[in-house]
């Protein structure tokens, strides 16, 4: 089994982690990046520590409809993935950043796109689609692409292990800065939050969620905002920090002002609602899922959420929850529903698709 070298582009870091072929972790750096960009001496440095990768791992967020699972890299797919660029202004150019810059490091080692799309690029025609009119549909592709696919691919697989195998109905919430769910069944998600763009769903750090499109074409119209400004404000100044005046969920529970118990009730409020929809699309729910580092961390929400979805079979012990950490279980003895808190690893999920590349 190939040692694979995964890559994570953020707008503010580049992560990387070095697997064994056992998939044990072999080593890690984190650099400070500027839309993915890291300096080359400090990326060549941390390289030169994570000596003896096989291969290696580029998570890219967007696949479009034309990758719907990994692939191997070479220069006519990298023209493809920076055409997607407009899907993803903010997340696509940092990944192409790091992979330009890792290639040039390591021009030797081959590399495998992994992308965040592929995880739903097989949602129902139900799920997928948004109703609008058939031509603007087919002229632009539009429909539900869906993110944050490798976390839940790997929380959905982790938690089929811990319950023992079989079939699980498993909604899996990715909380973190980003924010989505996904319900899977048989390791395929059958329907999640985030939709065309990253912003659709739940309320996240920065990000407003869902809001009626009725409401941005007022502004657009009778509010004086132009178009950029609407943008901005939905990627960067809304959510919790258009609620609370901070994007830290640690800050927001640690606060008792008025705008920080509404910031918590109104992402609790759209999380229960979003969850149940979730176990709707799955026609019941075997097993509750909490990743990434708000869902793995903040026991708070995941009590209030839980305390929300009785109704549903959800029930969580208190004392496991607050004490809770990944991988854990935190349900209540007996509850039809068991619930889970998983660490993100969203590089063992791309070490896994690179090596089914590698081998085909």
């Amino acid at each position: 089994m190939p040692r694979v070298l995964t890559v994570n582009a953020g707008s503010s870091s580049l992560k990387l982690r070095l697997l064994d072929s056992d998939d044990a972790l072999a080593g890690e750096e984190e650099l400070d990046a500027t839309r993915g960009r890291a300096d080359a001496d400090q990326l060549a440095a941390a390289l030169e520590r994570l000596d003896g990768a096989d291969a290696v791992a580029h998570r890219i967020v967007h696949g479009g409809t034309r990758f719907t699972g990994p692939v191997r890299l070479d220069p006519a797919v990298e023209r493809e993935l920076r055409a997607l660029t407009p899907l993803a202004p903010l997340h696509q150019p940092a990944a192409l950043d790091a992979l330009d810059a890792v290639t040039r490091a390591r021009p030797d080692l081959p590399a495998v796109a992994c992308f965040d799309t592929a995880f739903h690029a097989r949602l129902p025609p139900a799920a997928a689609t948004y109703a609008l009119p058939r031509a603007w549909r087919e002229r632009h592709g539009l429909r539900r692409f869906g993110f944050h696919g490798l976390s839940h691919a790997y929380a959905a697989r982790r938690a089929a292990e811990l319950l023992g195998g079989g079939d699980p109905r498993v909604v899996t919430c990715h909380l973190g800065a980003g924010a989505s769910l996904a319900a899977v069944r048989g390791g395929r998600s059958v329907d999640t939050t985030m939709g065309f763009t990253p912003v659709e769903g739940l309320v996240m750090a920065t990000r407003s969620g869902s809001v009626d499109p009725g409401l941005l074409l007022w502004l657009l119209q009778y509010g004086g905002h132009a178009v950029d400004e609407v943008s901005d404000a939905l990627e960067h100044g809304a959510g919790l920090r258009g609620l609370a005046g901070t994007a830290d969920m640690r800050e927001v529970l640690g606060r008792t002002d008025e705008a920080a118990v509404l910031a918590r009730d109104v992402y609790v409020h759209r999380l229960r609602a979003l969850i149940a929809a979730m176990a709707a699309a799955l026609d019941g729910l075997d097993a509750l899922v909490f990743t990434g580092g708000v869902g793995e961390a903040a026991a708070p929400i995941r009590a209030t959420a839980a305390d929300g979805l009785g109704f549903l079979g959800v029930a969580i012990d208190h004392g496991a929850n607050a004490a809770a950490t990944p991988d854990a279980e935190i349900g209540a003895p007996g509850a039809p529903v068991r619930t889970l808190v998983i660490r993100a690893r969203e590089d063992l999920e791309m070490a896994r698709q690179v090596r089914a590349v590698l081998e085909a």
